[in-house]
């Protein structure tokens, strides 16, 4: 065998702890009931592991448990979201028909906002500012009555820059419209509290933290109707149809655990440790960073090196580091 490879792509995809791997070992092929199948002891063992891995999930981001809803992962969250948000508006004689985002926003955000705008509503996109940040005064003149939603992500996936979601949701709120936020790449890596910063949708994948692949969360405010997007069973009160993944459910909920318990520690380590590369590529001259330097996240680091080619230095690069010239999807 060669060289290990060294892992540098967390943005794109984590390792599962092998703590969540031992969490959902036993769901597998032991406690493997169905949990709509209540009508027997090992359903009813088997929708208490999800009650629990929900309550667990929902102090975790400090909101009520009903309001945790799973799904296959962000992508599917974030459809749910704004398309389920739209229909809803539809279906109730609303008239507001803009819907506001950045340019740039994950594709699992653009496009579902760009196949909205083909079937009755208006998109705009708004530019961000040379350090990846939303230009407030920008977004505030945006905003009008006609608006229904802004989403905005909480941290790039590419270049790591924190928005400043309080602040946008300062000026939602003042026009009474829905704020979205794609936070599959903040979540367990920042203390964030939907409740608390006055997010109204915000989406999640347990696979961002440690956790398995092929499920996530959409975390939703009280009160705020979204039309189904799936269709062909009454689970989770009939907003997503589709047999509960107990073994991910648990596993997400214990992934999120862990990620929590640690997160200032683990953050002031990598954050440490980023930093120190980056004075160490500064010092050799003709690469710059791109986003701001803070507030971003704590392991993040994107550059630009100058006068060579990212395809050339990718490839040379691939034999020791695994890192990306870009979104993994």
């Amino acid at each position: 065998m060669g060289n290990p490879v060294i892992y540098l792509d967390h943005q794109a995809t984590t390792p599962c702890d092998p703590a969540v791997v031992e969490a959902m070992a036993p769901l597998w092929s032991e406690q493997f009931a169905n949990p709509a199948s209540r009508i027997h002891r090992p359903g009813l063992l088997a929708a208490a592991a999800v009650e629990r891995a929900q309550a667990q999930l929902a102090a975790l981001l400090g909101v009520e448990p009903e309001a945790v809803l799973f799904t296959s992962g962000a992508t599917e969250a974030n459809n749910l979201a704004l398309k389920g948000l739209a229909e809803a508006e539809l279906l109730a004689g609303g008239r507001r028909r803009q819907l506001i985002t950045l340019a740039t926003e994950h594709r699992a955000v653009l496009d579902p906002l760009r196949y909205l705008a083909g079937h009755g509503f208006s998109l705009t996109e708004l530019p961000v500012a040379a350090d990846g940040l939303v230009d407030l005064q920008q977004l505030e003149a945006a905003l009008s009555a006609n608006t229904l939603v802004v989403s905005v992500m909480a941290a790039n996936n590419e270049i790591g820059v924190l928005q400043p979601l309080a602040a946008i949701a300062a000026l939602c709120r003042q026009r009474g419209v829905r704020l979205h936020c794609d936070g599959a790449q903040a979540v367990g890596h920042l203390a964030l509290r939907p409740r608390e910063l006055g997010i109204d949708l915000i989406s999640l994948s347990a696979h961002k933290f440690h956790g398995p692949k092929g499920i996530g969360a959409l975390v939703i405010a009280p009160g705020l109707r979204l039309a189904p997007q799936l269709h062909g069973g009454s689970q989770q009160g009939g907003l997503r149809a589709g047999t509960l993944p107990v073994p991910l459910i648990v596993g997400m909920a214990r992934a999120l655990e862990l990620a929590e318990a640690d997160r200032p520690q683990r953050n002031a380590r990598l954050k440490a440790l980023r930093d120190r590369l980056w004075q160490g590529l500064e010092a050799l001259g003709g690469i710059e960073r791109n986003g701001a330097g803070e507030p971003r996240l704590a392991h993040n680091l994107n550059v630009t090196v100058l006068d060579v080619d990212g395809t050339a230095l990718h490839q040379r690069l691939r034999q020791r580091l695994a890192v990306s010239s870009g979104s993994a999807c």
